[in-house]
């Protein structure tokens, strides 16, 4: 069953050419959920790389990394320098740092370590930095150089990987990139839309979820949990007609998303079901869910809440 619950580099380590920087996937992103991916293009001159550092700007909040086989996770955490909003509640602290270490990237290998959050509190056109360092058997490499208005990124020696802030979508509420209506989410090949949840009768337990993911990758990736603090279990479940009554059951395993394709968790079809459900879903709230991929990593989507009229799809359900 899926049940989710200035330069600071040694001398011998400069980089030889501009193109091998340390650098962000995605270098653009509007305010929402955003997945950060800092691409490490070699390990130091000569050398292995056996730790990575990525230090947590300020205005990228909820932040949760990813795992890497054969290497150890550690994370920092500390107070923000003001409070910020994240699916409908205050934080003032969290995640400030990352470090992964005990692996080795060889000097002519390549490799991406990767963080999931929300921007929150952040204006169009501002530039976030993640400076990061890398840690060698005799040195280190930091990627902490913060251009001037104006520079060239390319003058510098070292400069930190940076994220431009794009414009709010949705009349810049700050809640872009959760998936709302027709709001998608993007995380790695993996698009995320038409999010909602269905509003629930007062003492009901369980309540239904809904949602689109495609995959535009050329690989398949996997659904493999689940959570969300409104509900005490997350499951993903399917319906069928069996004898002509409307059978609702959880999947069994892990949902895949097949490269190229499009799965839909809709009405009558394959859905999302928050079980433990303490205070019921009321229309024109919102439900906050976290997503946990194979592949795209930890994607948090906020679901709209729209109303209970209209059933899921018709006929009489039984577990």
């Amino acid at each position: 069953m899926l049940q989710f619950a200035a330069a600071s580099a040694l001398t011998a380590f400069s980089v030889a050419t501009a193109y091998a920087h340390a650098s962000l996937e995605t270098a653009n992103a509007a305010p929402g959920s955003y997945k950060a991916v800092v691409r490490i293009p070699h390990g130091c001159e000569g050398q292995a790389t056996h730790t990575v550092r990525v230090e947590v700007p300020e205005g990228y909040v909820g932040v949760k990394p990813m795992p890497k086989a054969g290497w150890t996770l550690a994370v920092d955490s500390g107070d923000y320098q003001k409070s910020y909003n994240l699916h409908g509640r205050e934080v003032s602290s969290g995640t400030k740092a990352v470090t992964w270490s005990g692996g080795s990237l060889e000097d002519g290998h390549y490799d991406e370590f990767v963080l999931s959050g929300s921007l929150a509190g952040v204006e169009e056109g501002q530039k976030l930095f993640f400076v990061t360092t890398q840690t060698c058997a005799d040195g280190e490499v930091k990627w902490d150089e913060i251009p001037a208005v104006g520079q060239d990124l390319h003058s510098l020696a070292h400069p930190a990987p940076g994220l431009t802030i794009l414009a709010a979508e949705g009349g810049g509420h700050g809640h872009a990139g959760h998936g709302g209506g027709e709001q998608a989410v993007v995380a790695g090949d993996l698009e995320i839309t038409a999010a909602w949840a269905r509003a629930m009768l007062p003492g009901q337990p369980a309540g239904g979820g809904y949602l689109t993911i495609a995959n535009k990758g050329d690989e398949a990736d996997r659904l493999v949990g689940a959570s969300a603090s409104a509900a005490g279990r997350v499951e993903i479940h399917t319906m069928e007609v069996v004898d002509d009554v409307m059978v609702m059951r959880p999947v069994d395993g892990e949902l895949e998303i097949p490269a190229g394709e499009t799965v839909e968790l809709k009405p009558g079809g394959l859905h999302i079901m928050f079980l433990d459900v303490s205070d019921p879903f009321r229309e024109g709230g919102t439900v906050a869910i976290t997503l946990e991929f194979e592949k795209a990593g930890s994607v948090d989507v906020e679901l709209p809440v729209r109303s209970a009229r209209g059933g899921d799809g018709g006929g009489h359900h039984k577990h």
